[in-house]
């Protein structure tokens, strides 16, 4: 995209003020500070850290535009935590502290992120659905994906230097509160009460829930306060400031109300934008896009799935209400947070891949469509999904745990041919620790130390896995955080990772899509050996290795249920779905066969129980409710933490043990 150079708004300043402007804008100030003068918390991502600390940058901005600190503290962290992520662009193309988009320039940089082959209902006895890619069209975005453009001509700035420069990024964030502010008729008040039109309108949202909940989450920011140290390794602070907002400048905005009837907390503002269902054809069965149900009335819901769109927010929408493609129950809108309920938590959606799954779930979309230099999710969407998971698990009776709050990622394939097919989304990126830190279920430390079973449990600033990102591992991804942790075949540095069965013959890679050798945080394995800094876990029915850190453990002791192959026998197939027998089902019900994957449990191995369930089979082929029925067989299976996917193993052919019982894990 071509720069230029725009006559910025011309405002009053101190000179305090437009000295230090000076000094961290044209004197190069934003030079990479020197390994002896980082603190020694930094994290190894801050590749574009600062002379002039984060707070600094924040006060002089804010000076110079004259809208008060707190509120652009509080904009900001509720964008991104203060983080500038090395330049690297969100996962809707938002750059550095402020979140200021450019998808124009993101979509024509990074290539398209494979999004699997899968068939998103994944159920095998009906025809398969159409595969269909998500378009990308960069010349027609909307005002919310490229607000860079307006910081550039309201500052002055080249757009190179706002995506990169974490002292531009703040300045044009400040410029763009500012130009609200003016646009609202309000003036530039030191009163942050008066800035609450402003805010929302930062937000880029069109519907009034949306503005009204992601302001009332700033002011609430202001109200309560927050101090982290962020990743040019300096502390941020906003202290608590007791202030009531203009909420009564929302009216200014004239924004469009908020579609009534979504399953949602009313504090979330959530839309209704139902997903159609409708028969397609007079064939039998040819009806979209998702199935009804009456759940939990006729089955729990014991999954949360979390995935990303792949595709902007208007092309989500766009396909979620499309008859003839698939659904899920909730999209999640990036820069802002914005919930759109689609489907009632009784009906099934078809968007993990694996009927089964579908059947026992709720699906939540959240905006993203970036994977290869997008590595971030705003703290906006990771606190409106937390919300909403918090209340559909209190609701549902669903665990805060991984193994029932899962990614797409984690959905395992329903028969051998398509588990290499199966989607990788949200990716090693997604902040787990951060989200269950939110969801009020941290991840500790239990039982004993010396426990033989552990939960993943990297820190996500400094955990920087070199993943590549394009075709080749040439094409190595921005360095940053991550929530996962790659598996070795052997305890040594030059190691290949280690080789899934059902993806590919030969070794693992480090591609940022193979989710082959990966665990991930809040994940519970089983230690296999100790030598020295290497610790291997029983993982694909080997023993995969990674390197501890002595001075910052990757793992967690943790406590639980362990699987393991019963006495006498020589393996134990595991499977992608929790079917019942063929004897369970009645007449005029196909029985679904009992497909085994290419992974066995076998002597020796040890691995996590998630839960324990009785086979079940949602037949729900007409498009009638009346037509639909459980079938419920008498084969009670274990889900277990075999690889980065869950699978499921039948109990009669496996003793579990509680950790508690068990040896210490071996050194």
């Amino acid at each position: 995209m071509k720069e230029e150079h725009v006559t910025p708004h011309r405002t009053p300043r101190r000179a305090a003020t437009a000295a230090t402007i000076a000094t961290v804008l044209l004197t190069g100030a934003l030079a990479t500070t020197s390994a002896t003068a980082q603190p020694p918390e930094t994290s190894p991502r801050a590749a574009s850290g600062t002379s002039t600390s984060r707070a600094t940058l924040f006060h002089a901005a804010a000076e110079h535009h004259h809208v008060p600190e707190t509120v652009l503290l509080a904009v900001s962290y509720l964008q991104s935590r203060w983080d500038h992520h090395g330049g690297a662009p969100s996962t809707d193309a938002g750059y550095g502290p402020m979140h200021l988009t450019d998808a124009r320039t993101a979509l024509a940089e990074a290539p398209h992120h494979s999004d699997g082959d899968e068939d998103p209902r994944g159920d095998t006895s009906r025809p398969t659905l159409a595969h269909r890619e998500t378009t990308r069209d960069p010349e027609h975005l909307p005002p919310a994906l490229q607000t860079l453009d307006k910081a550039s001509e309201l500052t002055g700035l080249p757009a190179s230097r706002l995506r990169t420069d974490p002292a531009a990024n703040i300045e044009g964030g400040a410029a763009l509160l500012a130009a609200h502010q003016r646009a609202t008729g309000v003036p530039l008040s030191t009163d942050p009460a008066q800035w609450y039109g402003a805010v929302a309108a930062y937000s880029g949202a069109t519907e009034t829930g949306a503005a009204r909940r992601f302001a009332d989450d700033v002011f609430s920011l202001i109200n309560t306060g927050e101090s982290r140290r962020t990743d040019d390794g300096t502390v941020v602070t906003l202290s608590p400031t007791p202030v009531e907002s203009a909420t009564a400048q929302l009216d200014g905005l004239k924004l469009k109300a908020t579609p009534p009837g979504a399953e949602c907390p009313r504090e979330l503002g959530c839309a209704w934008l139902p997903a159609p269902y409708r028969t397609l054809s007079e064939e039998p069965g040819d009806f979209g896009n998702h199935d009804l149900s009456d759940r939990p009335n006729n089955q729990g819901i014991d999954y949360i799935v979390i995935h990303d769109t792949e595709a902007t927010w208007n092309t989500t929408l766009d396909l979620v209400q499309d008859p003839t493609y698939v659904s899920w129950h909730y999209s999640l809108r990036s820069a802002d947070g914005h919930i759109a309920n689609h489907l009632r938590a009784k009906d099934v959606g078809w968007h993990a891949g694996n009927w089964y799954v579908n059947s026992k779930a709720i699906g939540l979309e959240h905006e993203g469509f970036l994977a290869e230099g997008g590595q971030w999710y705003t703290e906006a969407m990771y606190r409106t999904s937390a919300r909403l998971v918090r209340h559909l698990a209190k609701k549902y009776r669903i665990p805060l745990d991984r193994a029932h709050v899962i990614g797409h990622d984690n959905v395992p394939g329903t028969v051998p041919a398509n588990v290499a097919g199966m989607h990788q989304d949200p990716g090693p990126y997604w902040d787990w620790d951060h989200y269950f830190d939110l969801l009020g279920k941290p991840f500790t430390a239990q039982g004993r130390p010396t426990s033989p079973l552990v939960t993943i449990h990297p820190d996500y600033g400094t955990n920087t896995e070199p993943y590549y990102c394009g075709a080749t591992p040439a094409d190595l991804c921005p360095v940053h955080g991550s929530a996962s942790i790659t598996l070795r075949t052997e305890p040594r540095d030059d190691a290949p990772p280690v080789t899934d069965i059902g993806i590919r013959p030969s070794p693992g890679t480090w591609s940022v899509y193979n989710h082959a050798a990966r665990v991930s945080t809040g994940q519970k394995y089983v230690v296999a050996e100790r030598r020295g800094d290497w610790t291997a876990l029983w993982y694909l029915g080997q023993k995969g290795w990674f390197k501890n850190d002595p001075q910052r453990a990757k793992t967690l002791p943790a406590k639980g249920l362990v699987a393991r192959l019963r006495p006498g026998l020589d393996s134990a197939p595991l499977y992608g779905r929790a079917y019942p027998e063929a004897e369970a089902y009645p007449e005029g019900i196909p029985v679904q066969p009992l497909v085994p994957l290419q992974y066995t449990l076998r002597p020796g191995q040890l691995y996590s129980v998630g839960q324990t369930v009785n086979g079940e089979y949602y037949h729900s082929k007409t498009f009638e409710l009346a037509g639909h029925t459980v079938v419920r067989g008498s084969i009670t299976y274990h889900q277990l933490q075999y690889v980065h996917r869950i699978m499921f193993v039948r109990a009669d052919d496996v003793l579990l043990t509680s950790t508690d019982r068990m040896s210490p894990d071996p050194h």
